[in-house]
């Protein structure tokens, strides 16, 4: 029988469980730095935060709503009151909350402030998910592919 075996299966059972083993059963792991940031935060963000935040208790809360030029509007304010739905980004000691349905809208965009001869504020800019802007800077309408 075992001339059988060796007639129909010219390898070892053990190499190929061995193989099979090292080589598929592995999980694959991709390297950290090829993981897209869920939101992105410049220095110049954190450094006005700093400047403008009254206790270590304030944050900036980052909200998409609906409205502006273009469909969506990004909003920002200083708060100091974690929702439960909130995800929470941290540089350098300076905290930008968003909550999970506006991260929806913004996943791979940069937090930024702008100082400009007309105005200074807050922006987000290179958002992958958005189609087109409005000159303001503050609208959005969302990339439906």
């Amino acid at each position: 029988m075992s001339g059988l075996v060796r007639r129909f299966y010219p390898f070892k059972i053990n190499s190929v469980r061995n193989f099979l083993s090292r080589n598929y059963s592995k999980p694959v792991i991709k390297p950290l730095e090829h993981i897209k940031p869920e939101l992105i935060i410049t220095d110049t963000c954190v450094e006005r935060l700093k400047n403008i935040s009254k206790n270590s208790d304030e944050f900036l809360r980052v909200s998409v709503d609906g409205g502006g030029c273009s469909g969506f509007q990004y909003k920002f304010d200083l708060d100091s009151k974690i929702n439960e739905d909130d995800k929470i980004f941290e540089k350098n000691g300076a905290k930008v909350v968003i909550d999970e349905t506006s991260l929806d809208f913004v996943r791979g965009a940069t937090v930024d402030y702008r100082e400009e001869l007309i105005k200074s504020s807050f922006r987000i800019v290179n958002n992958p998910l958005a189609e087109q802007g409005c000159s303001c800077g503050s609208s959005f309408a969302v990339r439906l592919d």
